[in-house]
């Protein structure tokens, strides 16, 4: 995440993940609000994130895998 490596376990969403490195915020609003995983469902666009170069993704849907790059917006 963010070039950093972080632990995982199999079938673990990317939003559960990235709570767990500690990693509250995905991004800010354009009033720079931090924001982050929210309803874990998939229903919100508070988690997003780019994955493997895909900006947008709802990070509590995507299950992680090995070598994913995960950019966060929350810099």
């Amino acid at each position: 995440m963010d070039g950093e490596p972080v632990s995982a376990y199999p079938g673990e969403s990317l939003a559960a993940a990235l709570v767990a490195a500690g990693r509250r915020a995905t991004r800010r609003t354009a009033s720079g609000a931090l924001r982050g995983p929210y309803c874990n469902m998939g229903v919100c666009f508070e988690c997003v994130v780019t994955v493997d170069g895909t900006p947008g993704t709802r990070s509590c849907v995507v299950p992680v895998r090995a070598g994913m790059r995960v950019a966060t917006g929350d810099a």
